[in-house]
């Protein structure tokens, strides 16, 4: 089944989609004692209701109508830093991995955990925010997102799956200058419309996630090209990791890292500038289009 958040008539509706993306079914008609609030969907799918087969032609889906998946998860992004072997040896040598000493210990021993603020989720075709002062090294990550169903804690790697709702795809934008200033990675990575998110939320049972290929092009140039296969740490490791330290809720996402190629990996780094456009893709999920755009610093000041 696949799923979005879709902007029609000046409102956000929860709909679903057909295998082909073209057209989609409002989830109140299609189903209307279900949630219309996508985290409260999962937790009711997931808890054993079900969702009718779609009747009908249903309505035209533009992809421009398209929003963030899940754009209200329960808290914060969980991310994972370093988690494909080539871009950990890429990050080791880059001089801005505080996590590493030296080549000899590129490849973490065990999942590097920090989260990316929800308040960072934007849509799949927004402009990339360029704020003065914090756009001197922005630099692209299109990881897989895993997005748990089933909640708990204490979760064993070998029913790990099973608390797996589904996958969307998500651009880890990333100050490479505040993660190293700051010797961490949540300035850096947290920065508002730093997460594009997108296009739709597919639930597990039509994927593969051991064998998914990620891509991302800046500007048309291929820049990451690898498959799920490559990950240092699985999934199932990573839901055993993070819920025996706190319990996983429906709605929560996991961003599994990211391939070789971001710009810091480049003599000298290739840094993102002002109108570059960033297409990221997942088989089987879709792609995400965003645009770096200038910002007004002051226009931002009491934004919140």
């Amino acid at each position: 089944m696949k799923l979005a958040m879709v902007k029609q008539g000046g409102a956000a509706r929860l709909v679903r989609v057909d295998a082909s993306g073209t057209r989609f079914w409002p989830v109140e008609t299609l189903a209307p004692n279900m949630p219309t609030e996508m985290t409260a969907l999962i937790a009711a799918l997931s808890s054993g209701a079900t969702m009718p087969e779609p009747t009908g032609e249903g309505e035209a889906l533009d992809e421009a109508m398209l929003l963030a998946p899940l754009p209200n998860p329960p808290r914060n992004i969980f991310c994972v830093g370093k988690n494909y072997h080539a871009h950990a040896r890429e990050f080791a040598g880059s001089g801005y991995d505080s996590s590493s000493t030296s080549a000899a210990d590129a490849i973490p021993k065990a999942p590097i955990i920090f989260t990316k603020p929800f308040t960072s989720i934007s849509g799949p075709w927004d402009d990339i925010p360029m704020v003065p002062g914090l756009d001197a090294e922005v630099d692209y990550e299109a990881e897989l997102a895993v997005v748990i169903g089933r909640g708990g804690r204490c979760i064993p790697k070998a029913s790990a799956m099973s608390h797996v709702f589904g996958y969307t795809l998500v651009n880890d934008v990333t100050a490479r200058d505040l993660q190293g200033k700051h010797k961490q990675w949540l300035l850096g990575k947290g920065i508002d419309g730093f997460c594009p998110m997108g296009p739709f939320l597919v639930t597990a049972d039509e994927l593969d996630a051991q064998s998914m290929r990620v891509t991302c092009h800046v500007n048309g140039e291929k820049r990451q090209d690898a498959t799920t296969a490559d990950l240092i740490f699985d999934i199932p490791t990573l839901i055993e990791t993070i819920s025996l330290s706190m319990a996983l809720l429906p709605g929560d996402i996991i961003a599994t890292g990211t391939p070789e190629g971001v710009g810091i990996g480049f003599k000298p780094p290739r840094f993102l500038r002002d109108g570059d456009v960033v297409e990221c893709a997942i088989e089987g999920i879709g792609k995400i289009r965003n645009t770096l755009r200038k910002v007004d610093a002051a226009a931002l000041r009491g934004a919140a």
